[in-house]
């Protein structure tokens, strides 16, 4: 068999899980292929990866080819700090304005949309673009940014006192329906798992070996963090203490409630069951 082609998502949100096996800390056979989330999203629906952490909401539009692998996400229980809405003006009078949504993500485009509609009551006029934070405030009045893109911004925003409003995704879906929020699957093609069992039980495994030893060893990971990011360590410190990388029951019941407000606005076609290997 070939090398897995397992997608490396380029945020920190998913580093303490991968930093062990880039660094070759843990034997794996497999090949890395670094990516944007919406070029990860991408790669493996046109089936270029095996294994990818890819966002939550396309595993709902995709659910006929793709399976979760057990006991890993990317979520938050409220504070998330890295899927931020950055307005001139308060949310509520974002009423018929301009909106600009970074082109990189697809799960919290979803939930900014949801909570439009269900939380907010608002209509507004959403555009994409690449993940400029300038260029979308000039544009627009407001400004959808995550991972990476989001933090540096938020720290440009409090150390130059910007006259801008910051309001956390997470924080507001935890006010609006009490769960936390799941934003990242890992999942594998349903064909290949159902053709390589073993590989794919292995590599769960070392997977969850891999984030163990993200938790046991945060401080290289945090000083990965810093040199890749650009970020102060104080503020990797707290971020990594919000980031979960875990996918429990309760995780579970969470994604389905998103899905849920995702199916009433009309983000994806159907009703979501959840489908995990060994399950």
């Amino acid at each position: 068999m070939a090398k897995i082609r397992f997608g490396q998502a380029e945020y920190l949100n998913t580093l303490l899980v991968f930093h062990a096996l880039e660094e070759g800390l843990l034997a794996f056979d497999g090949e890395l292929i670094k990516g944007s989330q919406s070029e990860l999203n991408k790669m493996f629906l046109a089936g270029k990866l095996d294994i990818a952490p890819i966002s939550s909401i396309e595993y709902a539009r995709n659910i006929d080819q793709c399976i979760i692998l057990p006991n890993l996400s990317v979520s938050a229980d409220g504070t998330v700090q890295n899927a931020l809405l950055f307005s001139k003006i308060p949310v509520v009078e974002l009423e018929g304005k301009k909106v600009c949504l970074t082109s990189t993500s697809a799960t919290s485009v979803a939930l900014l949309k949801v909570l439009f509609q269900h939380y907010y009551h608002l209509e507004a006029n959403f555009v994409t673009m690449q993940p400029d934070f300038d260029s979308m405030m000039i544009k627009g009045d407001g400004a959808l940014l995550i991972g990476d893109d989001a933090m540096r911004a938020h720290l440009r925003v409090k150390q130059a006192n910007l006259p801008y409003y910051v309001t956390d995704l997470g924080e507001i879906w935890k006010q609006f329906t009490g769960e936390r929020m799941v934003y990242n699957l890992w999942v594998t093609h349903k064909d290949f798992a159902k053709d390589n069992q073993e590989e794919i039980g292995n590599l769960c495994s070392k997977l969850l070996e891999a984030k163990q030893y993200g938790v046991d060893n945060l401080m290289s990971v945090l000083k990965k963090g810093r040199r890749r990011s650009g970020l102060p360590m104080d503020v990797l410190e707290e971020f990594f203490k919000v980031i979960d990388n875990e996918f429990t029951e309760d995780h579970k019941r969470a994604l389905l409630t998103f899905y849920d407000y995702c199916y009433k606005s009309g983000l994806i076609e159907e009703r979501v069951r959840l489908s995990i290997w060994g399950e």
